[in-house]
């Protein structure tokens, strides 16, 4: 997905100047742009209408971006960009655990949001190509259909953030190989360095809960000690 295709973007930022200013700079992109002054404001927006994804402030009065992040994330699975004034990494985990595809500490440039964006929606599930291997994967309870990028268990469809979404591509690539992280964030359309392959394991680890019987000890997301992490699926 790139500008240009109709995307709609969600802003909820309390601050009008910075709103206003991320509104046209993002339209001046082609993308099509909605803004919100708070939470309630954007759980307004978001009861009607559909976003391809979210830009949200963490700081802002009332119910702050990680308590909404949490929330939504019950329900729909919208890509969703942090901006924080905060840059210590517990922060940024902490927004990561409740759901968050990515993070970007202010002050920013405007152009290191763009890219952040696009790098996200290019994770968003496309329609896959057929394969010539198995087309699903058996995870003990759930299944990964490979050509649908779906996780389902039983008749339910697990829902998969975008970030999920595209883990789960990287690894049903390979299964039974050892992926490193550091090929997990550049993967995953992100700057190298060690907060981002700590920002990684979060992923890991949300993703773990939707697929493990236990989490804590995985048996088909493995750690793979000084390689990384592998899909160990079913045989």
């Amino acid at each position: 997905m790139s500008a240009g295709q109709d995307i709609h973007l969600l802003i909820v930022d309390d601050d009008e100047r910075i709103r206003g200013l991320l509104q046209k700079f993002l339209m001046r992109n082609g993308f099509l742009v909605s803004a919100a002054r708070d939470a309630a404001h954007a759980r307004r927006l978001l009861s009607g209408l559909e976003f391809d994804l979210i830009v949200l402030d963490v700081m802002m009065p009332g119910e702050d971006g990680v308590t909404l992040t949490r929330e939504l994330r019950k329900d729909i699975t919208t890509p969703i960009m942090l901006l924080t004034a905060r840059g210590e990494t517990p922060d940024r985990i902490m927004g990561l655990e409740a759901g968050a595809d990515d993070y970007l500490a202010k002050p920013f440039e405007p152009k290191e949001l763009l890219l952040r964006i696009n790098a996200i929606l290019r994770r968003v599930p496309q329609a896959a190509e057929p394969s010539s291997g198995p087309t699903v994967l058996h995870l003990g309870a759930v299944r990964y259909d490979i050509d649908r990028g779906e996780l389902w268990q039983g008749d339910a469809l697990v829902r998969l953030t975008a970030t999920e979404a595209q883990l789960m591509r990287i690894f049903s690539a390979e299964p039974g190989q050892a992926i490193a992280r550091s090929r997990l964030v550049e993967e995953l359309g992100r700057d190298g360095g060690q907060a981002q392959e700590r920002a990684v394991d979060v992923q890991i680890t949300r993703l773990r809960k939707k697929i493990e019987k236990d989490p804590k000890q995985p048996r088909y997301l493995q750690t793979v000690r000084g390689a990384g992490y592998m899909l160990q699926p079913d045989l």
